[in-house]
């Protein structure tokens, strides 16, 4: 890359950063082969700072499912039935007078189609509304109750239809737990963290695991019980350095058969709220050909947010990885948008 297309990247993120909404943040943008390198830290972060994953560790449950796919020790047509007894599930999906509760799949939780509504973002009482005043623990099966307090949005699979919801991978980590006979943690460490070396990737599981501050506009603030519930679908920390690494090996093949990931080719766009998301086999993807970038784009983003600021995404038409956090909650569309203005400038 040349000294102007660097200096374009710089421009873009130091007007990302000079936004009163940002306090913090840190970009680092490589392609496969490391040849071109660029990282910027802003208000005190760099590459090696703590950063709070949030839903890109999604990513990390996607591996596991696959990896035992792979094995033939889950299929994605497994019912959740199959993993889970009666009495949790019954009624957690009941949908035009009919119940599909028995009728959901591994696969309707891995590509966002089972119609589950979102606790996180859903309800008087939603997660993220009672997460900005205080700091809790919610158990799983507290998650679920919570998840039959709400009205489903559709019938499993339906066509052209996708719901972005947290429950599902919730389910899927527990799903990875009863399938490994062993904890969350200890199958990232197996399936991930140990293959790829990261030294500073973990999931947080005690009071004395370190867990940074979230900023909620122009608070920071501290929910380490929130983030402790949050597990699969949203609870791991990392550094900017070690979700490249993550990255290049989760598009690369590096974690799995990259031949059983490629022909999950199916991707439905995500509610309204979601912008110009679909979500594919266990990630996001952003088309850049679209009204929104006034069909200036080619090809698609693919990875994934998170709703405090941060952002891991590939763009295969130029080959570049961009990772980062801008650690934000009050306004989850910021690292969605810095993506796209990278993909779109560089060249």
């Amino acid at each position: 890359m040349t000294t102007k297309r660097i200096q374009t990247i710089e421009k873009i993120f130091k007007k990302t950063t000079s936004s009163k909404q940002i306090h913090e943040g840190v970009l680092f943008v490589e392609n496969t082969d490391g040849d071109f390198s660029y990282s910027k830290g802003y208000g005190g972060k760099d590459m090696d700072s703590p950063l709070l994953m949030a839903s890109i560790t999604k990513l990390f449950t996607t591996t596991c499912i696959i990896a035992l796919l792979e094995k033939g020790q889950l299929s994605l047509e497994d019912r959740l039935s199959k993993y889970f007894d009666k009495a949790l599930l019954s009624s957690i999906h009941v949908y035009g007078g009919k119940e599909y509760s028995f009728d959901l799949t591994l696969s309707d939780l891995l590509f966002q189609v089972s119609g589950l509504p979102d606790v996180f973002e859903e309800g008087k009482d939603s997660v993220k509304s009672r997460a900005i005043e205080e700091d809790y623990y919610t158990t799983f099966s507290e998650q679920v109750v919570m998840v039959k307090k709400l009205k489903p949005h559709f019938a499993p699979r339906t066509k052209r239809k996708a719901y972005y919801a947290d429950i599902n991978f919730d389910m899927l980590g527990e799903i990875i737990e009863k399938t490994t006979n062993t904890t969350l943690a200890e199958a990232y460490k197996k399936y991930i963290f140990e293959p790829l070396a990261l030294e500073s990737t973990y999931l947080p599981e005690h009071e004395n695991d370190f867990i940074p501050n979230i900023y909620y506009k122009d608070k920071s603030i501290y929910r380490p019980k929130v983030i402790r519930s949050s597990r699969a679908s949203g609870g791991c920390i990392t550094t900017a350095r070690e979700l490249m690494i993550f990255m290049k090996a989760f598009f690369g093949g590096e974690l799995f058969n990259k031949v059983i990931f490629e022909k999950l080719t199916a991707s439905n766009k995500l509610q309204a709220s979601m912008g110009p998301i679909y979500y594919g086999s266990g990630y996001m993807r952003i088309p850049l050909d679209g009204l929104i970038t006034l069909f200036m784009g080619k090809g698609e983003l693919m990875g994934h947010s998170g709703s405090t600021g941060s952002f891991a995404f590939f763009y295969p038409v130029k080959d570049i990885f961009m990772v980062g956090d801008l650690n934000q909650m009050g306004n989850a569309a910021l690292p969605i948008r810095l993506s796209m203005k990278l993909a779109m400038m560089t060249k």
